[in-house]
């Protein structure tokens, strides 16, 4: 999959008003951080990005509580959500994201099937949530993923 022209419009976007990025990802393992760094002057947007593929880095780098992470589990909006807090608040970007899901192929748990993905994205005005269900194997979920959290945040750097 080629995320160069949604990369390139979420850097033009995030440009126009002096925004930064931070990533903070679960399922795709920094594939969004991957795809924002893989432009040539990503350097002038891209801030940071966080892989928390563990529960024990959510809470360590995120600042995620344990007690989210016990009530919803990971893959929940209520930990996507908090995760896009940590992420501004462990940064200087202006704009953070979000992704945790089940790429597969085990992981499912009741309710939360293989394909069950959690996007978070916001900014200090609010935080705006996703929940997604991805067909296919674990490459097509997280490039799911990964093409969903560039189409989100490109509305969000142009609103």
């Amino acid at each position: 999959m080629n995320d160069e022209p949604a990369v390139r419009a979420l850097a033009a976007a995030l440009l126009a008003r002096g925004w930064r990025l931070a990533s903070a990802e679960s399922c795709t393992g920094g594939l969004v951080a991957a795809a924002c760094t893989s432009v040539a002057g990503s350097s002038d947007w891209f801030e940071r990005g966080f892989v928390t593929y563990s529960n024990e880095s959510k809470i360590e780098l995120l600042g995620v509580e344990p007690a989210l992470l016990e009530a919803h589990g990971a893959v929940s909006e209520e930990v996507a959500r908090a995760m896009v807090r940590g992420a501004l608040a462990h940064s200087r970007a202006q704009l953070a994201l979000a992704v945790t899901g089940i790429a597969g192929p085990g992981g499912a748990v009741p309710g939360k099937p293989v394909g069950t993905v959690w996007l978070a994205w916001g900014d200090a005005s609010g935080i705006r949530a996703e929940r997604l269900q991805l067909a296919g194997d674990r490459a097509a979920v997280r490039a799911g993923t990964v093409a969903a959290a560039l189409a989100r945040l490109i509305e969000a750097a142009r609103s």
